[in-house]
């Protein structure tokens, strides 16, 4: 399970959140391990037997002003209760303050207090994609990822088989690319993204070459930081005793994270141009998605046509 800090979070999203610090700075090595943000309504009203004390808790104008309405013992007993249940953080919004003493009281147990000029609506909205982000499940695999008429091409293989050659050779014809060798892929809202596992810039190793640098070579147009995976195209050498699909009628797919991803097993030869059979699956992935499938069209009309033949065909008696 991924775990990050509260100073974590503060320094980075600082600026974005329009985030300031209310208690003392060492109340934020606070550790923080879910993605889920809870909002303590019922939690104030003395109800904590569901609350959620593993997620940030956020305490917006409503949460602020009932807290106001209570008595300050009924007050400090509520909020001293779900600090004691050790919740990561509080965050405030509109810039509004808690009283002095509940500020004293989140010192004194180590709970860190943080509060915020957005309102509730945009703080949530831009706290969720930061989590979601954070906290997405990932893996990285040995592959090149390019992007292909605005697809993600995932391309895979043994070692020497060709995908960094491939991917040179689109890139060279207009296409862009993602990450070479590494290729980390997370889950983000169901969608599985990939990105380079090395910051080290737009490097690709050649064989026979060495490494090059695509965003000198070709210009910073062919580089993507990201993208999101649509089809993985397995690269396979050429084997006479395997039965390659050859019409198209069958759909197999690879899964990463729980998600399924298309996949095409593609045999590589000498003086096969894979860059452009690449090219290819990619516009024939896009005709599917807008409704045609040429296998199927192919697989209509020859059933067409044996049926009229078998009409033609006299009968004998």
């Amino acid at each position: 399970m991924k775990v990050i800090t509260i100073r974590e979070l503060f320094e980075t999203k600082k600026k974005d959140l329009a985030l300031s610090l209310v208690t003392e700075p060492e109340t934020l090595n606070k550790k923080l391990s879910s993605q889920f943000i809870n909002r303590p309504g019922l939690a104030l009203a003395g109800y904590l037997d569901v609350f959620f004390s593993d997620c940030l808790q956020v305490f917006g104008e409503v949460e602020v002003r009932y807290l106001q309405t209570l008595p300050e013992e009924l007050m400090l007993e509520r909020m001293r209760r779900i600090f004691q249940m050790d919740i990561p953080c509080i965050i405030i919004t509109k810039g509004l303050t808690f009283p002095p003493s509940i500020e004293y009281l989140a010192n004194d147990l180590n709970i860190p207090i943080l509060s915020s000029r957005l309102s509730t609506a945009q703080l949530i909205q831009l706290l969720n994609r930061y989590l979601l982000d954070v906290f997405a499940l990932e893996k990285t695999i040995h592959a090149t990822l390019v992007e292909v008429f605005s697809l993600g091409i995932l391309l895979t293989g043994k070692s020497g088989i060709g995908k960094s050659e491939c991917a040179l050779d689109l890139i060279h014809r207009g296409h862009s690319l993602v990450g070479d060798d590494l290729i980390t892929i997370r889950l983000i809202d169901d969608k599985l993204i990939g990105k380079s596992s090395r910051d080290l810039g737009s490097f690709m190793e050649i064989r026979g070459v060495g490494f090059v640098n695509v965003e000198r070579m070709f210009g910073i147009e062919r580089v993507r930081k990201q993208k999101e995976i649509d089809l993985q195209i397995e690269l396979m050498p050429w084997q006479e005793n395997i039965d390659y699909e050859r019409i198209g009628l069958a759909n197999n797919y690879a899964e990463h994270l729980g998600v399924k991803l298309p996949i095409i097993y593609l045999p590589v030869s000498p003086g096969k141009n894979v860059s452009v059979i690449v090219e290819v699956a990619a516009m024939n992935m896009i005709l599917k998605g807008v409704g045609y499938d040429a296998a199927e069209d192919f697989n209509r009309l020859l059933h067409e046509q044996i049926r009229k033949q078998t009409l033609q065909k006299p009968i004998v008696t």
